[in-house]
């Protein structure tokens, strides 16, 4: 056997051209007294095939294909069997398209369907590794397929034939369109996956198993609608084993993820087959197993199913949070700690889907967290600290109003015995400080005392923790942490200095501070110590740390926010050093599988690579190691562009090459900045003085290459946020740049425009296998907010002429309004009417009639953003509408009423009413009972929150004074107790108190004497500021 072993080798490394190197690997293959030796000639001929197929004659092209096909069907060794299936499945992918083995798919059928359990097998196989050579050949013949591998899946007689189909069945599920008998035909192979696995589990073989699931992974993610009704069988089968606890790790870990991925790409059909509450009924329990030993992975189902019930409250919130809070108020006092700790973890797993409903229940759920939070088991407060950081962040502004319980509880939990919650205790303190503002200045003491103590005796991580909440505190406190400025800064000095490869995440998070502080303090006291920093931060890129660089390229953009045209300076030193960052390799790759196993099991087909075969990509996998950082110099490309502006023209092109680059690059969080990076560039361009005409086309040539980018962006990127962000971006370029500069793009723009609001664009497309549910619709905020940005813009920009591109955007807009969206998306779309009517003009009295009826029912919702976008609507449609507003008057002076009441809680909605009277005062006087309407609208006054409306009440106060209008001549009394109010308010602007202080005057000069009793009667500081108003007239 060493001598034929020996032979073949020695015939594999001849010449590649010498062809006769084939027929004796054949002849090997066939004739070797060894299956090892059968099985190697196999293999080699596998690897010389490629390269040599075509130059073989058609005799020796006919003997290799028959002995191929004997060695398949007369051959006792599997494993030689398997061998020649792969040499099959590489001579296919050339001799099949090109006519020259008709007689190979007639063969595999008829081979599987036959008696012999091992013809049937190897069939199988084959038809697996054809489908990665020859795979499209198939599409024409899944339909005689279908029954044959249903039959074999159903084999009662061979495992190992059920086995090879299971894997068959997966195989070819990429090349299954989404026509209905193919769908259907599919559709019928998942019983009989089901039934395979459950009895592959039952015998202990959870290899076999864990196909199926890859194969459901498959199902998932396929464009075509394949699950179906199946949908309820699978995550049946993916609950059993998920909550079986004598099943290894891995398997049950496999079952969870499926969940996971209907959790995130189904979520409609978890709704629609009423999957929700069971699937929570199995992942809440598993919050609360232990992994054996002291097994921490990822593989632990506590941790997999909490990413479950992450994943569905952002996806199904209404549906998942009633189960999860019943379940968190059942076990909050369990005797069990672990159902304690899952309470809290549950709680705070949902925090961020389900972030409305909580708010709703925030006094119960402080109390089972804050409890917690005092546990008597690490375990339990760990949790509980980790759910606090969760609601801070994502129970927002709410959760601030309760600080005067919250905050002295992270404060007890920093001096917790265990590092653990101290370290999520930090954490809970980031988040709850960092959006605080003023009310954390009676904390500043305690806490700064706190954290100081810490920096200087804590390990690295609880370190590096402590850091990241100091920079929430300087956040929130602003200029009141400037008696801490300091000392924090001279305590990361030290920290900015660490060059040991462990030490330097804590390098990154001082260096991220400094830059935080430095906001929080200003300029004035930043900038003559910044240069030590500034050089300590430089030296850091040589240390080839790619989380420093990131937190670095934070840093430098914070102190150009900061020095603004005074980090001029720096850019000669900064800029390369982000260039560099942007310009890296960042590892993607793609993993080609080229193994080449004796005996491969699945028959895995793959050329070595000698050959010109196509590779095989088996799985793409992309490493981000330095996404984060291309992320955040990304960013600083375009800040250090909008503060240096004209001074950031030397490195203008480099930046842009990079941004159109990075605007099209595989991950959302690099394109997202890369979108907002070019409007800040933008800004620079236009800062350049047009002092000829090539800085004129050269301006001209960066406007046309980001609103090309904004435009394909707005169509076919896939996320959200970096549609939303381009939309946000055009709209204040359309405002800047005004019309004419962007009457090329205007048609464009607003295709692009009408698509989104459509929801026909690529980030808005729905899966073919989802079944959406009009009752159930979101508000999806920050995308449709922006879309909806972008029409006032283009009627603030075009006035009059935006009514041909409004009439193709009103119908799409207005489907926002209807039931059953939800009340954002009616406050959203009567927001835009507003500002529309108020950019546009008069053409928007051929939408009176469509609008208003949707205008006066908002009047009265039940959402206090609502009545305050509707009366504001009211007032811009009565102001720009003409005469097809007066039939309207008198429902809209009843809708507005009851908003001067004492039952209208807020503030803003009284503000926006009083703005819509005076409105309707000013445009059409003569419709207004002012004798009625007077008085409830002085009683409003002054403002108190929305001070926007302040220059259209007073202008209107004042037209009527000096019109002389006996109505409001009645009212002066009232009027100058208001005038003395804005007069002393630090809130009014100095354009508004000289309004006031006109018509105050004018009110002297002509009553004189009459004037003077009111004037008695107000207090003296109230008295000096009003005549201080009048003498600066």
């Amino acid at each position: 056997m060493a001598q034929s072993l020996e032979l073949l080798l020695i015939q594999f490394q001849m010449p590649d051209n010498d062809a006769q190197t084939i027929p004796a690997l054949v002849h090997h293959m066939r004739t070797a007294k060894t299956s090892n030796v059968r099985q190697l000639a196999a293999v080699l001929l596998r690897k010389k095939i490629t390269g040599h197929w075509p130059k073989l004659s058609p005799i020796v092209k006919g003997s290799i294909k028959s002995a191929l096909i004997e060695s398949i069907t007369l051959e006792h060794s599997s494993p030689v069997r398997r061998a020649s299936a792969n040499v099959v499945s590489i001579i296919a992918k050339y001799a099949v398209p090109a006519g020259e083995w008709p007689d190979l798919l007639p063969f595999l059928f008829q081979c599987s369907q036959s008696s012999q359990e091992d013809h049937r097998e190897v069939a199988l196989i084959l038809f697996s590794s054809l489908t990665e050579t020859i795979g499209s050949t198939f599409q024409s013949h899944l339909a005689d397929l279908q029954p044959i591998l249903l039959k074999c899946l159903q084999d009662e007689a061979s495992t190992r034939v059920r086995v090879a189909a299971l894997k068959a069945v997966g195989s070819f599920i990429e090349f299954i369109n989404d026509g209905a008998d193919i769908v259907k035909l599919f559709r019928e192979f998942i019983p009989s996956i089901l039934n395979v696995s459950r009895q592959c589990l039952a015998n202990g073989d959870e290899d076999v198993a864990s196909i199926a699931f890859e194969i459901f992974d498959e199902l998932i993610e396929s464009p075509a609608p394949l699950l179906g009704d199946a949908v309820r069988s699978i995550v049946q089968f993916s609950l059993e084993v998920s909550s079986s606890q004598n099943l290894e790790l891995n398997i049950r870990h496999q079952a969870i993820q499926i969940v996971s991925w209907l959790a995130k790409y189904k979520a409609s059909f978890l709704k629609k087959h009423k999957l929700v509450i069971p699937i929570l009924q199995v992942m809440c329990p598993l919050l609360t197993e232990t992994a054996p030993g002291d097994d921490d992975s990822d593989l632990a189902s506590d941790r997999a199913a909490a990413e479950v019930i992450d994943t569905m409250a952002l996806n199904l919130p209404k549906h998942v949070f009633p189960p999860v809070f019943e379940f968190a108020s059942a076990n909050f006092r369990h005797v069990n700690p672990k159902f304690r700790e899952a309470s809290v973890t549950a709680l705070g797993v949902i925090s961020e889907g389900c972030y409305e409903m909580l708010k709703g229940r925030l006094e119960n759920v402080l109390h089972i967290t804050l409890a917690a939070l005092t546990d008597q088991e690490q375990m339990v407060r760990g949790a509980a600290s980790f759910a606090l950081g969760q609601f801070a962040e994502y129970l927002q502004p709410e959760i601030i109003s309760h600080y005067q319980s919250v905050l002295p509880c992270i404060l007890n939990a920093l001096e917790d015995v265990s590092d653990e919650v101290k370290e999520k205790s930090y954490y809970a303190l980031a988040a709850f400080c960092e959006d605080m503002g003023e009310e954390i200045l009676p904390f500043l003491d305690p806490l700064m005392g706190r954290l100081f103590g810490a920096l200087q005796s804590s390990p690295r991580n609880l370190q590096e923790t402590c850091m990241s909440a100091i920079g929430s505190v300087a956040a929130a406190a602003e200029q009141s942490f400037i008696p801490y400025a300091e000392k924090v800064l001279e305590m990361m000095k030290s920290f900015m200095m660490l060059t040991n490869d462990e030490d330097l995440v804590s390098r990154a998070r001082a260096t991220e501070l400094v830059g935080i502080v430095a906001m929080a303090v200003g300029r004035t006291r930043m900038e003559p110590i910044l240069p030590p920093f500034i050089e300590a931060a430089i030296s850091g890129f040589a240390l080839d740390f790619s989380e420093l660089r990131e937190y670095t390229h934070g840093f430098f953009s914070n102190i150009a926010e900061i020095l603004d045209d005074g980090f001029t300076q720096y850019l000669s030193h900064v800029v390369p050093l982000v260039f560099s960052s942007c310009n890296l390799d960042d590892g993607s790759a793609i993993d080609i599988d080229d193994a080449d196993s004796i005996d491969n099991g699945f028959g895995g087909v793959s050329s070595d690579e000698d050959t010109h075969d196509e590779p095989r990509v088996r799985n793409i996998s992309v490493r981000t190691g330095v996404l984060d950082e291309k992320a955040a110099a990304t960013q600083a490309i375009g800040l250090f562009a909008l503060h240096t502006k004209g001074s950031y023209a030397p490195y203008l092109e480099e930046s842009m090459r990079i941004l159109v680059r990075h605007s099209g690059y595989f991950h959302e969080d690099v394109r997202l900045q890369a979108i907002t990076a070019l409007r800040n560039v933008l800004t620079a361009v236009r800062a350049i003085p047009a002092v000829s005409n090539d800085v004129l086309e050269k301006q001209k040539e960066f406007l046309d290459t980001a609103l090309n980018i904004y435009i394909k962006t707005m169509t076919e990127d896939d996320d959200k946020d970096v549609v939303a962000a381009a939309c946000t971006s055009v709209a204040e370029i359309v405002q800047e740049c005004g019309y004419m500069a962007l009457q090329p793009y205007i048609p464009q723009l607003a295709g692009a425009t009408l698509a989104l609001l459509r929801e026909d664009s690529t980030c808005q497309q729905v899966d073919s296998d989802s079944d959406m549910d009009e009752g159930d619709i979101d508000h999806d905020e920050v995308l449709m907010d922006a879309v909806s940005d972008i029409l006032p813009a283009f009627a603030k920009a075009m006035g009059s002429d935006f009514e041909p591109i409004f009439a193709s955007l009103f119908d799409p807009l207005m489907r926002f309004a209807r039931v059953p969206r939800p009340p954002q998306d009616r406050t959203m779309v009567v927001a835009c009417l507003a500002e529309v009517a108020q950019g546009m003009g008069a053409p928007i009295s051929g939408y009176v009639n469509k609008v208003m009826p949707l205008v006066l029912k908002e009047l009265a919702s039940s959402e206090a953003t609502n009545r305050r976008n509707a009366a504001f609507c009211a007032g811009e449609i009565c102001k720009n509408g003409g005469t097809a507003t007066l039939k309207y008057y008198g429902d809209i002076l009843r809708a507005l009423y009851p908003l001067f009441g004492d039952s209208e809680p807020d503030f803003a909605v009284r503000d926006n009413a009083a703005g819509a009277i005076a409105r309707m005062i000013m445009v059409q006087p003569q419709a207004i009972p002012l004798n009625q309407v007077l008085p409830v609208f002085l009683k409003s006054l002054p403002l108190k929150e929305d001070r926007e409306e302040s220059m259209t009440v007073y202008n209107c106060i004042s037209n009527l004074i000096l019109s002389s209008n006996p109505q409001i001549l009645a009212l002066v009394p009232d009027l100058v107790h208001v005038f003395a109010q804005v007069a002393v308010s630090s809130a009014e602007s100095d354009e508004v108190k000289a309004q006031v202080g006109m018509t105050f005057s004018h009110l002297l000069s002509t009553y004189g004497q009459q004037m003077q009793p009111i004037l008695t009667a107000l207090s003296p500081p109230h008295a000096n500021a009003l005549a201080a108003l009048a003498k600066v007239v």
